[in-house]
């Protein structure tokens, strides 16, 4: 079954979108990070051009963090003042990525560009999960049990402008979220994820942030990096498609809800590896299909624009005559998803609940 995408032009299968986005959902939940890195080179595998797949998959992820955030919010652990020191380094980063993505735009290289992206950031991630993986489950299996320090001093440590931040009980420099959100903010607006693979490893590792505070001090900072790759993709280039957005945001948040409960029940570590090998797999398949793959064979064939249904035809006017307010719209629309979701299972877990003292 396939729908017409009125902005990339192109008929994507409905149900492909979907199961794909809610496999990536269920990974999100299971592992706490955005599946961004996973989603956007499957949509570029199923025919949408990479500089749609990188913007949609940003307002995408916009939806599932909003849902995110809502919940920690309503839990109480976030660290707003962490965050916001995030977020003032990821617009600065987001800003000239959307520079670059301008100049290799401009000069027709971008395509190559953001499968060159994936193709690394894909390979080193996964190489490193992997490592990590065997690693534990080899000391699993021979019952070793090593002790780690708290923390770790980088040069990063020795910056000056130090403030304190009393949700996460640190005394940090201003300059360690800063420089940390400016590359989070680079990436996603290159490649159109959320950046939390980058993200929660920093919060843990170099800020040294309380565990129980970096999931959602992470969605909150991916709030407002998405918003800004959002605005800038759909007001530059015009290339947020609602139709393939709805369709994203319906399958992540199932699946991320499915896959935090499974997460509950599972061992993680043999998944880890597992999720490092589908990355390299993933890494593979988009070298072979930009270096070695027939160009016949990535044709695409597109439908006449002048007979679209209503609904097609309004989205291609809108995003065409008022850029401006389609950016914000499509912002606006994410928003209200993912806050939805957030609050109906909110609902069901409350009603839920109540079932069970019934029942007790």
């Amino acid at each position: 079954m396939d729908v017409f995408l009125p902005i990339a032009e192109v008929s994507v299968n409905i149900i492909a979108i979907f199961a794909l986005s809610g496999v990536v959902g269920i990974l999100s939940g299971l592992f706490g990070v955005g599946g961004g890195f996973l989603m956007t080179p499957f949509l570029i595998f199923l025919g949408v051009p990479p500089a749609y797949a990188v913007a949609n998959e940003a307002n995408n992820i916009l939806a599932t963090s909003v849902s995110g955030s809502t919940t920690h919010y309503l839990k109480n652990t976030l660290d707003y003042k962490m965050g916001l020191m995030i977020v003032v380094g990821g617009s600065i980063g987001t800003l000239i990525g959307i520079w670059t993505f301008t100049y290799f735009k401009g000069i027709g290289k971008i395509d190559i560009v953001i499968s060159l992206a994936y193709m690394y950031i894909l390979a080193i991630i996964g190489t490193a999960m992997l490592v990590e993986g065997l690693g534990e489950i080899e000391k699993a299996r021979k019952k070793i049990i090593i002790k780690k320090k708290l923390h770790v001093h980088y040069w990063i440590h020795g910056l000056p402008f130090k403030m304190r931040f009393p949700k996460s009980k640190l005394y940090e420099s201003a300059f360690t979220p800063i420089i940390i959100g400016l590359m989070v903010g680079f990436i996603a607006a290159i490649m159109g994820i959320g950046g939390a693979f980058i993200l929660v490893p920093a919060m843990i590792y170099i800020i040294g942030m309380p565990t129980r505070l970096i999931p959602g001090t992470s969605l909150f900072v991916t709030i407002f990096v998405s918003v800004i790759v959002t605005f800038l993709h759909a007001f530059n280039y015009g290339s947020i498609d609602l139709i393939l957005v709805a369709m994203l945001v319906l399958g992540s948040i199932v699946g991320v809800q499915a896959g935090q409960k499974l997460g509950e029940t599972i061992d993680g570590t043999g998944l880890k590896t597992l999720l490092a090998v589908l990355l390299l797999l993933v890494g593979i398949a988009i070298a072979y299909d930009t270096f070695f793959a027939e160009q016949a064979g990535k044709e695409i064939i597109k439908i006449d624009v002048n007979n679209l249904n209503p609904l097609s035809m309004f989205i291609k006017k809108f995003s065409a005559k008022m850029p401006i307010l389609y950016g914000l719209f499509s912002i606006v629309f994410a928003i209200t998803l993912g806050v939805g979701a957030a609050f109906i299972r909110r609902f069901f877990s409350n009603l839920r609940k109540k079932y069970l003292k019934k029942s007790a």
